[in-house]
């Protein structure tokens, strides 16, 4: 297989990114507050997570909570002394030391020095194998070369030389596994980097070479046959790419359906890029904010792969029960319950990938809330309406207004008495309407018909050429050459 320009050309978050320095991090803006009232495990939640995960998740927490900051970064700085990143490990100390009251920790200069030299003796080495299987023309070779590179370079931060490495090995690639392995490569990295916009890209690579290799139906140890393991363990990991590649662009109904029919055996993805505690909230957030009751009844707790994924965080569980029973309150305590604000749990703000959708998500769930709580009433009381939700009735009255705005509750506001009225609905009204468009509709097109029969009896038409391809009728009507008025 060869490779196109465009099979090698870089994402723009890769091109200009060396490294996930600290500021390359995406940080949404406000800060996370953990207490006793709205508890956060820090070494609970981070020990789920190995290798670069593990880290990037550890210095995005320290920078969106100030608590939890020294302990964040000492436990990223842990986890870089154990690899090669030496840029990064500079970094996070500084910013380390630069935090207000904290111990100045030294530079650890033996493992600096150790690990550039062995970076650089690595680097000499898989860059000299790579010329020599070139200039012999070993083509597996120079794939196997490209994709050591690549993880040389993913391992010591460079994204940008690790993609690209990755990206030109498909050129030697030659077979279907070669493409996959090459794509789930690219598909982790960008994960990494919340690239989210060019994993559909990728995606589609390797869905297409899964399919052409389903033919080989075969049970050695890492093949990608019909049915094998390892063949289970790529769609698993392609789903939750298509998954985080729709949740990324906004689009929760779509990320929700792909969270939930994934399946429960990622691989060396778990724990590595995501664990299934992530999977839970994610498909379960987002099944709440863009589906409705049924589905969610279907989709969630009635799926077998996905109660796997329930069962790793039980507050979940409690807030999908209370959801469906319409105890709104219940939802709204059990979020506040592990919240540093209302409906913003400290577990989803201090997710690397889940912060910035929080309060998109938390309006959207709030907003189905309150138009399924407001179906079967003709009136209800404002402030009875505030009390089930627990919130300020100033505030129910804006949301309310929202929605009637949105076209999401069809209502009027009785602002003196605080009360909120359905739109009259006469269904004898309705009715008559329906009929009366169907009627219209019906003439129209006898209408229509009646003018083509005028037409062929008039033998004015415009046939298909002798020979050319056709279902016998018609293609079209000379216009402009008999009237409406003719046909009257």
């Amino acid at each position: 297989m060869t490779s196109t320009p465009e099979d090698i050309e870089l994402p723009e978050a890769a091109q200009t990114t060396a490294g996930p320095s600290v500021a390359a991090l995406k940080v949404t803006a406000g800060q996370v507050v953990v207490d006793e009232n709205h508890p956060f495990d820090l070494d609970a939640y981070l020990s789920s997570y190995s290798g670069r995960t593990a880290y990037m998740r550890a210095v995005f927490i320290a920078q969106r909570c100030p608590s939890l900051a020294p302990q964040a970064y000492q436990t990223a700085l842990a986890h870089l002394v154990q690899g090669a990143d030496v840029q990064s490990y500079v970094t996070i100390l500084s910013a380390y030391n630069s935090l207000p009251g904290a111990t100045q920790a030294p530079q650890d200069q033996e493992y600096v020095d150790r690990t550039i030299a062995n970076n650089t003796k690595e680097k000499d080495r898989l860059e000299v194998d790579l010329k020599t299987y070139a200039a012999n023309m070993i083509k597996e070779s120079v794939r196997l070369s490209h994709r050591e590179l690549g993880r040389y370079y993913y391992s010591t931060g460079d994204y940008a030389a690790a993609l690209r490495n990755h990206m030109k090995s498909r050129e030697f690639c030659t077979n279907a596994s070669h493409v996959i392995e090459m794509c789930i490569s690219v598909l982790e990295i960008l994960l990494e980097q919340q690239n989210y916009a060019h994993l559909s890209t990728y995606i589609y690579k390797a869905e297409t070479a899964l399919d052409a290799s389903q033919p080989a139906k075969t049970s050695k140890p890492g093949s990608t046959g019909a049915g094998s393991p390892e063949r289970l363990k790529i769609q698993a990991k392609l789903e939750f790419a298509s998954a985080m590649a729709e949740m990324g662009a906004g689009r929760y109904d779509k990320a929700a359906y792909a969270f939930l029919k994934m399946k429960n055996d990622l691989g060396d993805w778990n724990g590595k890029v995501v664990t299934p505690s992530d999977i839970a909230i994610y498909g379960t957030l987002c099944a709440l904010a863009s589906l409705s009751r049924s589905a969610i009844k279907a989709a969630v707790l009635e799926s077998e792969t996905f109660g796997y994924y329930l069962e790793q965080e039980p507050y979940i569980r409690d807030i999908l029960d209370a959801y469906m029973g319409s105890k709104f309150k219940d939802v709204l305590l059990l979020m506040e319950r592990y919240s540093a604000s209302l409906f913003h749990c400290a577990r989803h703000l201090l997710d690397i990938h889940l912060a910035h959708h929080v309060p998109t998500l938390a309006q959207q769930i709030r907003n189905r809330a309150l138009v399924l709580y407001f179906q079967p009433f003709a009136t209800v009381h404002l402030e009875r309406m505030a009390a089930a939700f627990g919130m300020e009735l100033t505030d129910m009255e804006a949301n309310i207004v929202k929605l009637i705005e949105e076209g999401l509750i069809k209502a009027r506001i009785d602002s003196q008495n605080k009360i909120l009225k359905a739109k009259d609905h006469d269904p004898r009204v309705e009715l008559y309407n329906r009929a009366v468009a169907a009627g219209l509709e019906t003439e129209a097109s006898t209408r229509k018909l009646l003018w083509r029969m005028k037409l062929l009896q008039a033998d004015i038409v415009i046939r298909a050429p002798k020979g050319q391809r056709g279902d016998g009728r018609q293609d079209s009507l000379q216009s402009g050459l008999i009237g409406w008025d003719d046909l009257q």
